[in-house]
C-alpha cells in the first residue's frame, strides 16, 4: 500500500489497510531506527499526520472511532514533540537568515541560529526518558491497530462513494472557512486552521488519486506547496513567542530579528491568500459532486 484507496475493493477492508499501513510503518520506524533516533521520530510523527487525516475523512460515519483514535494519535505525536519542535526552530530560524533584508538582520539572526542549535542539542542530550517515551508510544500504537481491525463500514459501491464525497465536502468547508478568516484577519491562529484543512486537503487527495491520478497529482503539488508557506508561518510565530518568553536568547538583537520576522510574515499571508485562492477554487459541493462521479465510475 502507498496511503491509497482502491476503488476496486470493499471500502472496509481497505480502510483498514491503509491505516494499518501507517501505524505498522511508525512501529517500524521507532523500533528499527534505520536512520537514527530523531530522523525516526521525525518519519513516525509524519505517520500520525496521515492516520488523523485519514480518520478525518470518515469521521461523519464513525464519529465515536475518529474521536478516540483522534485523541489517541494527538497523545502519541505529543510525547515525541520536544526534540522535533525544538529542531524546527532552527530549520525556521535558518530559513529567515536567508531571507533577511539586512547585513543587521542576518549578524542577529546567525547569533540566533547559534544558540537556537545549542538549545536543540541540550535537550537532546537532556532526555533521559526518551526511550522509555518510544516504548510506551509503541504499545500506544498497538492498541491503534487493534481498534483499527474492529472499526466496520457499509461497503456498497455508492455508499462508499457518499461516504467519501461527504468527508471531502467537509474538508473543503473547514477550508473555506479557515480562509475567509485569514483574509480578514492576521491571526496566527486563524492561518494555523487554515494550514491544517490544507494538509488535510492535500493528505485527501492521496487517498482517492486512484480517481483522476493526473489531476489529483497536480492539485496534490499545489496544495503542498500551500502547505509549505502556511508551515513557515506558523514556525516563525512558534519563534517569535519563544523569543517573547526567552528575551535572552535573542540579547540586543530582538530589534533586528522582530523586523525580519514582521516583513517576512506579510509576504508569506500574502502568498498563502494568493495560493488558497488557486487551490480551493471550486466550490464544496461542486468538487466533492465530482468526486464521487470519478469515484464511482473508477469502481467498475
Amino acid at each position: 500500500m502507498t496511503f491509497a484507496f482502491n476503488p476496486g475493493r470493499p471500502f472496509t477492508a481497505d480502510f483498514r489497510a491503509v491505516g494499518g499501513e501507517q501505524i505498522e510503518r511508525a512501529i517500524a520506524m521507532l523500533e528499527d531506527q534505520p536512520h537514527g533516533l530523531h530522523e525516526a521520530i521525525h518519519d513516525a510523527r509524519k505517520s500520525f499526520k496521515r492516520l488523523r487525516s485519514l480518520y478525518r475523512l470518515v469521521a461523519h460515519d464513525a464519529p465515536l472511532f475518529q474521536g478516540q483514535e483522534n485523541a489517541r494519535i494527538r497523545d502519541m505525536a505529543r510525547k515525541l514533540s520536544t526534540f522535533r519542535d525544538a529542531a524546527a526552530l532552527v530549520e525556521n530560524a535558518v530559513y529567515l537568515r536567508e531571507h533577511a533584508a539586512s547585513e543587521e538582520q542576518q549578524l542577529a539572526l546567525d547569533k540566533i541560529c547559534s544558540i537556537l542549535a545549542s538549545r536543540r542539542d541540550r535537550i537532546a542530550e537532556s532526555e533521559g526518558d526518551l526511550d522509555r517515551k518510544i516504548e510506551a508510544t509503541i504499545v500506544d500504537c498497538r492498541k491503534a491497530l487493534s481498534a483499527l481491525a474492529h472499526v466496520s463500514f457499509q461497503d456498497g459501491r455508492r455508499k462508499s462513494a457518499r461516504r467519501l464525497a461527504k468527508g471531502w465536502r467537509r474538508t473543503l468547508r473547514r477550508a473555506g472557512r479557515a480562509r475567509t478568516a485569514c483574509a480578514a484577519s492576521s491571526d496566527t491562529i486563524l492561518f494555523h486552521d487554515l494550514r491544517k484543512s490544507t494538509q488535510d486537503y492535500r493528505m485527501h487527495l492521496a487517498l482517492l488519486r486512484e480517481a483522476w491520478p493526473s489531476a489529483m497529482q497536480a492539485k496534490r503539488a499545489e496544495a503542498g506547496e500551500l502547505a509549505d508557506v502556511l508551515g513557515h508561518l506558523n514556525d516563525i510565530a512558534t519563534l517569535v513567542a519563544l523569543v517573547n518568553e526567552r528575551p535572552d536568547l535573542a540579547g540586543n538583537s530582538k530589534e533586528h530579528i522582530f523586523s525580519s520576522v514582521a516583513a517576512r510574515q506579510d509576504e508569506l499571508r500574502r502568498e498563502a491568500l494568493q495560493r488558497a485562492e488557486k487551490v480551493f477554487f471550486d466550490r464544496p459541493r461542486k468538487e466533492s459532486g465530482t468526486l464521487e462521479l470519478l469515484w464511482l465510475e473508477a469502481g467498475r
